[in-house]
């Protein structure tokens, strides 16, 4: 065992003294050692009940015969993060929680991992840590939110967003308003509808580094703790199997997981988290990979911010597996990948059932004939932009209009607060990517302050930063290369018109390419907005989103 290095030997009695003052016993140093990577803290509400998880972990541990050793990771809440400078830093914490995986477990010298993430960031940084690591890992997420209730309408954290822009147009007054703030979130969990921390708990299922039921069993349900204890248990089992991360994250899993992304109708965060892990797990995805797959795959659920359903209803139909099962019957999933279970997808496929064919369409009769999500090419997006076309109106899936150009995205939002963005415009911010922002900020603030004023049915948004898994609209992120690296989005000019053809894959800047080129020359780097600490050293390292937005 890799924790013999600190436990075996007439060497190690000072490691064992210290160890000893833990309350480990004579016969703890023959059992494996297991860290427990426990996200908790009470800035972010999706983690304020994660102790209880790591408790339930670390006694099943105990009685699986292991020894638990519980540790903390960072973690920032989106929503609070959201809209002010802040928001800067959390991609970038991706980051920090992988690298502090990857030191805790190697400074300790742990034989396996259960980690216990749950909101944003801290699911890929911890799956990605584990793919580096390359140690027996089980994800045990904290699951999701319910959602929430105004009278007889169901709400969510995307309804109080939107609410500012219903709010500033006259539609609300200010007692509905007050209502919707305090009801939209009910209690613990990742909010409650198919946004990043949702798309990445139901994806590390398909990926195989979750037990069923991972993404969806609410929170607040009993089945929560009991699927802790599972992990628990579990991971004992999988250090004496000596079954890895990366035996499991293979070209076919992350295949898997891009299909339930399709048929979920998923975050476009995730076309940043997959490739992301995948560089850890040494491997690469690219974008056409997407494209190739949502072609392929059906929309299956329609699920919030642009349907009616909530994760809870998704649990209650049967659940990620329920919807693996529903591909599998049009050969969309490899059944013979394995998983932390100790069994394969095809195995565990033999026992979901779906339950509400509204919640999981089956394969007949789909939300949409393709996936949730597609990847645009063109002069403007040379290596690919993201746009979550599931929530996108039909008649906003092609779009020609002219630009409206923000170099941050406080001067847009003022302008739609303004009333400055007329029907028909396309909002270009820029230099919010990666290394321009730096720190690729999410913009759910400009839109769903659009989707609040009505502008998501004749506006379309684009930018190299980054949406929330709650934006709707024609909102097309991750363009590539970005500003700050001298993409052509650092070229567009008020009033240039734009094109766009999401069912064919294009985004283009209608602009001769001898403009263009006159347009470069002209073009120098701007230095990006923090130069110093963590996000300066960010800025000077990272790539930009169709690799990853991974660091190099």
């Amino acid at each position: 065992m890799r924790s013999d290095t600190v436990k075996k030997g007439f060497e190690r009695v000072p490691h064992r003294a210290l160890m000893r003052a833990l309350g480990l016993k004579d016969a703890d140093f023959d059992k494996p050692f297991v860290g427990i990577a426990n996200s908790y803290n009470t800035f972010i509400v999706g983690h304020i009940h994660l102790n209880e998880l790591a408790q339930a972990a670390s006694q099943a541990v105990l009685e699986a015969g292991g020894v638990p050793f519980v540790f903390g990771s960072i973690g920032i809440c989106d929503g609070i993060a959201m809209g002010h400078p802040g928001m800067r830093l959390s991609l970038p914490s991706r980051e920090l929680i992988a690298d502090s995986l990857e030191a805790m477990a190697l400074a300790h010298c742990v034989d396996g991992l259960v980690v216990i993430p749950n909101c944003d960031k801290s699911v890929p940084g911890m799956i990605m840590g584990a793919a580096r690591l390359n140690l027996p890992t089980v994800v045990i997420s904290g699951g999701p939110m319910l959602a929430g209730r105004l009278g007889d309408r169901i709400i969510d954290t995307n309804t109080a967003f939107e609410a500012v822009g219903q709010y500033n147009q006259g539609v609300i007054d200010e007692a509905e308003l007050k209502a919707i703030e305090g009801a939209a979130c009910p209690g613990p969990g990742c909010c409650a509808g198919m946004f990043t921390a949702n798309s990445m708990n139901c994806l590390s299922e398909a990926l195989g580094l979750a037990l069923p039921g991972n993404g969806t069993i609410p929170a607040a349900r009993p089945g929560r703790l009991e699927l802790a204890g599972l992990a628990g248990r579990r991971i004992v089992e999988l250090i004496r199997e000596d079954l890895k991360p990366r035996d499991i994250i293979t070209p076919q899993a992350l295949e898997n997981a891009i299909a339930a992304d399709m048929a979920l109708g998923c975050s476009t965060n995730s076309a940043l988290h997959l490739p992301a892990i995948a560089h850890e797990a040494g491997l690469s995805l690219d974008l056409e990979l997407f494209n190739r797959i949502s072609e392929a795959t059906p929309q299956l659920c329609h699920m919030s911010p642009s349907g009616p359903h909530h994760i809870e209803d998704l649990d209650a139909a049967g659940g990620v597996m329920a919807l693996l099962k529903e591909l599998s019957r049009k050969g969309l999933i490899h059944e013979d990948c394995p998983t932390v279970s100790g069994r394969s997808i095809g195995a565990l496929l033999k026992e979901a059932r779906n339950k509400d064919p509204q919640v999981i369409r089956p394969l007949e009769a789909p939300y949409r004939p393709t996936g949730g999500l597609a990847a645009l090419f063109g002069n403007l997006s040379p290596d690919g932009a993201i746009v979550k076309r599931s929530a996108v109106a039909e008649d906003m899936l092609c779009h020609r209009g002219p630009a409206r150009v923000f170099d941050g995205e406080e001067s847009a939002y003022q302008a739609i607060l303004g009333h400055r963005i007329e029907p028909g415009d396309v909002v270009v911010i820029r230099y919010e990517g990666p290394k321009g922002g730096p720190g690729m900020r999410e913009m759910l603030q400009p839109t769903s302050t659009m989707a609040g004023m009505g502008l998501d049915r004749t506006c379309a948004l684009i930018t190299d930063g980054r949406f929330s898994g709650a934006t709707r609209g024609a909102s097309i992120g991750h363009v590539s290369p970005e500003a700050a690296a001298g993409g052509p989005i650092a070229l567009v000019e008020e009033g240039d018109l734009i094109a766009i053809d999401i069912p064919r894959h294009c985004l283009t800047l209608e602009v001769p390419e001898a403009e263009l080129a006159r347009r470069r020359a002209g073009w120098s780097p701007r230095p990006p907005a923090v130069r110093e600490g963590w996000l300066g050293r960010y800025a000077r390292l990272v790539t930009s989103g169709n690799r990853g937005a991974v660091l190099e």
